[in-house]
This record gives structure tokens, C-alpha cells and sequence, in this order.
């Protein structure tokens, strides 16, 4: 998937991505821009354009709200990012995911967090993974899991304080594990090791740069509850007043300071200091109703204005803060309406507290057991990730190990191949280096035989200047000596006996006519090269019990053919005849050399048994008679016929 570079598009989806990071446009033209971006980056195949692109519709669906436009996009983005292998962006797309869902669905917010987890640690990223365990452990916490939220707390805290650089992310990040930890050992009514860890987590924040305030207010107020739910009143009153002393606290953050006010009037209450009440309460219940809406804070308020009205007997105001308890805790169904139910049980007489009652227990047996079932389910999700992971660990180890058989194989393929190449190249070397000493064998053989043939040649000329020396001259002598006798003498005698004489040196000139002959023709010419054939075919076929006829045409110079030419047919005939003798079951065989157009022919043919030509495997020896046809440029055609007999024609040419 190649990118497509192209410099105008390019530039105009930098233009449509930086004009829709314009906050003082409206929301519907950024959204038009980025989605131009977002467009032309497929168009050209950029994947870091398109990425950037979705990056920034994401922003811009959070801010407007647009909840189902902002899951499509993560989860385009996120196929995009396995796509392209890229597992940071998958992790932050599976980390936006499970922060989506924190609030909505506790088991998918378990699931992608869990997801996110692995991923940042894949990539030895101690923050992030730090940042989706605190998640965790906040979801496991708020399910009561309160052992799972304190070991994930932990772990996480034990990872930011491996990060070398602590800057105030990292500090901030510790301090909400210190408050988690905080709010767990309360639930599990250690109030020491609660207030500890809340102690811990002021301690951190206030090394915190800026204004970290409301923050560790925030911190003090739960270090409040955890007080007066151990019964040290004092201590928490000291705080609550602490955190009240702050003149602005109810313009700037009115729903804390509600919440500081009721935490405050209702530790006032448990200290049985009264004085102040219900007007704490009622000024925290108009904090709350001045803000628009019934507010989460405000059940408690309720509640807490109920139990002091029924404590004074005054069951009508009692009853009315009862029911608006149980009437906005019924929008959220969790342990605030199983508290309403409760107070109302205790404020109600006769059968309509006895309803109550039995309302509290089916409701406290129903939370009991969703709490246990999204315990099992986190439990269940946890390990079907682990197990997810350990298979895909198993397979890549698999994929490794296939990798490297792979490779073994494929190197000990080659190795293999360089061996048997080396040993069959060895063995070439071999037939070659035999192939030459036998034909340096039978170039010898050719040398022996000229020097026989010269031999003879000299023993002839010595026989001929013999001849010429003791008989030739020696009458030529006698005849002159008596031509000169009668030279002088004209009688009849004479004459006749003259005339004799010229006879016997016409006989005389005929025989150095003849010796003369003798001597221009050369009497083994050409001869040589055939009779080594004719010794070679002699030998084999008597070996072979075949019977042969060899021919050779005279027309053929074989002084003017190359040694090369003369070794390789004499292999190729020694290499036939054994075939012939080995496959044929011939009685015959005919063997023949002529001259056409500068080309010899070698014919050798046999009346054996025959065989396919075209289904014939090729042996070693015709493999080897091939290869010499090849290296003297000749050409080879064999014709058989089953029953008939077999030839085989080579012509190669002289030149």
C-alpha cells in the first residue's frame, strides 16, 4: 500500500487540518474541514495523514458530544492503526475506548483497558500502562473488588517509580493510586492504612508546581470521611473547617463545597453537636438545587436530613427527605437506593416498613450478586485477555521457530546442493581429466603408429636406394661399357648387338620409371588414423563375438583433420560398440566414414534387437558420446526400429 506523494494535496490537507483546529470556527465547518483532510489523505494513501486526520475529528466530537460519531471514528482509527501495524496507536485508540466506556459499561471499559495494558506493556511503556491500570483499579474498586483494586494500585505505582524522570504526570498519576488506595482500605474499614495512603497522596500533590488546591481538598475531604466513619470526630470536624475556611469555595466549586457541607453537618450530628443543624444541611441541599438539576450529592443530603428529622420524632419531614432520597437514587439503582430503602424502612411504620424492608434485602441480595457476576466477569475477561495473549506469544513463538526451520532447511538445502554440485562437479572434473588421459593414450597410440609407419617409410626408401644402387645402376654401368665397346664398330654384329643393348635400357629406363613411381606414391597414406580404427574394431568385436564391415572413403584427408576430431570418434565408436554389445544382442555391425560438403559422416549400424527412441532413458554413455559430438560442433541422429537393428549418424564438420 504505497503512499502516492503529491505536493498540492499534501499542502491543502495541512491547510483543512490547521483551519479545523480553529476554536473560533464553528463547529459544523471544522467538522467539514477535517473531513476534507481526511478524504484527500485516503485519496493519496497517507496513513499519518489519515491518522492525524481522524485525531482530529475525534476532538472534535468529544467536545460537541457527538458519543456515537466519536466510537466510529476510535474504531476507524483503530482498524487503520492494525492496519498499518501500529501498535502505539492502537494502544492509545484501545485506551480512548476503555476511558469512553469508564462511566457507561463497566465490562467494556474492563475489556479495552485490559486490551490497552498489554499493548503499552508490549511497547515498555511504564506511563501509559501505569495510567490504564489506575482505571482498573478504580473499576474494580467501585465493584468492591477491593483486594484486585489494591494489587492493581500497587503494580501501578511500583511502574511510575521506575520512570527516571518524575515529572508532575507522573507524580499526579501516584498520588490518584495513593487515593485509590485510600478509598479501598476504607471500604475494607481500615481506617489507619486509609488515612495513611490519603496522607500519601497530599504529601505528593503538594510538590505538585501550580495551584493544586482543589485537588488536595479534595484529599482532605476524604481524609474527613474516613475520619468520621472511625469515629474521630474531632479530628474530622478540624478538617471539614479547614476546607470551609476557603470564602470562595462555594462560588468556584459549589458542588464540593455542597459536599463539604454535608460531610461537616452530618459529623456535627454523629458528635451530637446539633447546634448548627438542619440549617448546614439545608444551605448544602440549596447549593444543589440552585445548580439546575437534582444532583448526585443531593441523595445523601436527603438521606442524612431524614435520619435527623426522625431522630427528632418529626416523622412528616423525616418521611419527605426519605422519599426525595429514594426518588432521584431510583435513577441510578445502587447503593444510595439500598440506603434509601433501609431509612425508609426505619422512618415508616407496620407493613409499609415491613415493604421496605423486604425491598432493602432483594435489592442488597441483587446488587450483591451483580457485584459478584462483574467480579467474575473482570476475572473472565482478564484471563480470556491473558490467555489471548499467551496464544499469541505461542504463535509467534511458533511463526520464530517455523522462521528459523525454514531457514535451516534452506540452508542446509543449499549446503546440500553445494555438496552434491561440488561432488558431481568433482566427478566431472574427473571423467574430464580420464577423458583427457585417454585421449592422450590414444594420441600416443597415433604418435606410435606414425613412427611405425615413418619406420617403414625409411626401411622402404633404403630398400628402393638399393635396389637403385645394386641392380638399376649396376646394369646402366655394364650396358654403357658395352655401348662403348662397339661404339666404333659398324658390322652387322655390331649393329644387332647395339641395338639389343638400347632394348635392355629401355627395360632399365621402366624400371626407374616404376622405382620413380614408387617413390612419389606414398604407399601407407592415409592410412594411419583407419588402421587404429580397424585395431580398435578388431579388438572389440572379437571381444563382443560380433562380426564387422568398416569402410572409409578414400576422398577423405585424414593428415587434415584435427587430433580432437579423430580422439572423440574413436571414443564415440569404442562407447558404441559396448553399447551395442550390452543393449543390442546384435551379430553385425557396419561401420563407415565418408566425406559431403567439408562434413564427415560416421555411420554404425547393427542388425540388433532395437529399441523407442522417444521413451529411451539416456545413459552414461550416450550422455558422455553427446557431450563429444557437442565439443567437435557435430550433430547426432539415431534411428532404431525393434527387430531391425539400430544407426546412429554423426556429421561433423571440418571446419
Amino acid at each position: 500500500m504505497g503512499q502516492t506523494y503529491n505536493k498540492e494535496k499534501f499542502d491543502s490537507i495541512l491547510y483543512y487540518l490547521n483551519a479545523s483546529d480553529n476554536s473560533k470556527e464553528n463547529y459544523l465547518k471544522r467538522e467539514s474541514l477535517a473531513l476534507k483532510a481526511k478524504a484527500i489523505a485516503r485519496e493519496i494513501n497517507s496513513y499519518s495523514l489519515q491518522r492525524k486526520s481522524n485525531l482530529q475529528l475525534l476532538t472534535l466530537y468529544q467536545e460537541a458530544e457527538k458519543e456515537d460519531l466519536y466510537i466510529k471514528i476510535n474504531h476507524q482509527n483503530l482498524n487503520l492503526a492494525r492496519m498499518y501495524k501500529d501498535t502505539l496507536t492502537v494502544a492509545y485508540m484501545t485506551k480512548n475506548l476503555g476511558y469512553y466506556y469508564f462511566d457507561k459499561i463497566e465490562d467494556s471499559a474492563y475489556y479495552y483497558n485490559n486490551k490497552a495494558e498489554k499493548l503499552f506493556r508490549s511497547l515498555k511503556d511504564n506511563y501509559n500502562t501505569a495510567v490504564v491500570l489506575l482505571d482498573i483499579a478504580l473499576l474494580q474498586k467501585d465493584e468492591k473488588d477491593f483486594t484486585g483494586s489494591e494489587l492493581t494500585s500497587i503494580e501501578g505505582i511500583l511502574l511510575l517509580n521506575q520512570i527516571e524522570d518524575q515529572t508532575d504526570e507522573v507524580i499526579r498519576r501516584k498520588a490518584y493510586f495513593y487515593n485509590n488506595l485510600g478509598m479501598v482500605f476504607s471500604g475494607l474499614t481500615q481506617f489507619d492504612k486509609s488515612i495513611e495512603y490519603h496522607n500519601k497522596a497530599v504529601e505528593l500533590k503538594l510538590k505538585l508546581k501550580g495551584n493544586n488546591k482543589a485537588s488536595i481538598d479534595n484529599s482532605k475531604n476524604n481524609i474527613g470521611n474516613v475520619l468520621k466513619k472511625a469515629g474521630q470526630y474531632k479530628l474530622a470536624i478540624k478538617i471539614f473547617e479547614e476546607i470551609l475556611q476557603d470564602n470562595g469555595l462555594g462560588r468556584d466549586r459549589p458542588e464540593f463545597f455542597a459536599l463539604v457541607l454535608d460531610n461537616y453537618a452530618h459529623t456535627l450530628y454523629l458528635s451530637s453537636n446539633r447546634e448548627k443543624l438542619p440549617g448546614l444541611y439545608h444551605k448544602a441541599l440549596k447549593v444543589c438545587d440552585s445548580l439546575g438539576k437534582d444532583e448526585y450529592n443531593s441523595i445523601v443530603i436527603h438521606q442524612h436530613l431524614a435520619e435527623y428529622y426522625n431522630d427528632l420524632g418529626l416523622k412528616d419531614s423525616a418521611k419527605y427527605y426519605g422519599h426525595q432520597a429514594k426518588r432521584i437514587s431510583e435513577k441510578y439503582h445502587n447503593d444510595d437506593l439500598l440506603n434509601s430503602l433501609l431509612l425508609l424502612s426505619k422512618i415508616e411504620d407496620g407493613e409499609v416498613a415491613a415493604n421496605y424492608l423486604r425491598s432493602y434485602v432483594k435489592l442488597n441480595d441483587s446488587l450483591q450478586k451483580n457485584e459478584r457476576a462483574i467480579r467474575n466477569k473482570f476475572t473472565r475477561i482478564k484471563f480470556e485477555t491473558n490467555q489471548i495473549e499467551q496464544e499469541n506469544i505461542k504463535i509467534a513463538k511458533e511463526r520464530t521457530w517455523l522462521i528459523i526451520i525454514a531457514i535451516v532447511g534452506l540452508v542446509g538445502s543449499l549446503l546440500l546442493y553445494i555438496i552434491f554440485a561440488q561432488r558431481n562437479k568433482n566427478k566431472e572434473l574427473q571423467f574430464i581429466q580420464k577423458q583427457q588421459e585417454t585421449n592422450e593414450e590414444i594420441y600416443n597410440l597415433m604418435l606410435s603408429q606414425n613412427d611405425v609407419i615413418e619406420e617403414a617409410r625409411a626401411l622402404e626408401k633404403k630398400r628402393i636406394s638399393e635396389e637403385l644402387h645394386d641392380g638399376v645402376l649396376g646394369r646402366l654401368f655394364g650396358t654403357r661399357l658395352s655401348l662403348d665397346s662397339l661404339n666404333m664398330n659398324t658390322s652387322d654384329d655390331a649393329i644387332k648387338t647395339r641395338s639389343q643393348y638400347i632394348s635392355d635400357l629401355k627395360v632399365i629406363e621402366e624400371d626407374i620409371r616404376k622405382v620413380s613411381h614408387e617413390l612419389n606414391t606414398d604407399f601407407i597414406s592415409d592410412s594411419g588414423f583407419i588402421n587404429i580404427i580397424k585395431t580398435l574394431v578388431e579388438t572389440q568385436t572379437l571381444a563382443y563375438e560380433l562380426q564387422y564391415k568398416l569402410e572409409s572413403q578414400g576422398t577423405i584427408n585424414w593428415d587434415d583433420v584435427s587430433n580432437k576430431i579423430k580422439i572423440h570418434f574413436y571414443r564415440i565408436i569404442q562407447e558404441t560398440l559396448h553399447n551395442i554389445y550390452k543393449h543390442a544382442k546384435a551379430t553385425t555391425v557396419e561401420i563407415s566414414f565418408k566425406l559431403k560438403n567439408n562434413v564427415i559422416c560416421l555411420m554404425i549400424m547393427d542388425d540388433g534387437t532395437g529399441f523407442d527412441v522417444n521413451r529411451a532413458k539416456s545413459g552414461i554413455g550416450l550422455k558422455n558420446m553427446k557431450s563429444r559430438i557437442k565439443e567437435i560442433n557435430g550433430t547426432i541422429n539415431i534411428t532404431s526400429k525393434k527387430e531391425i537393428g539400430t544407426a546412429v549418424i554423426i556429421d561433423v564438420p571440418l571446419s
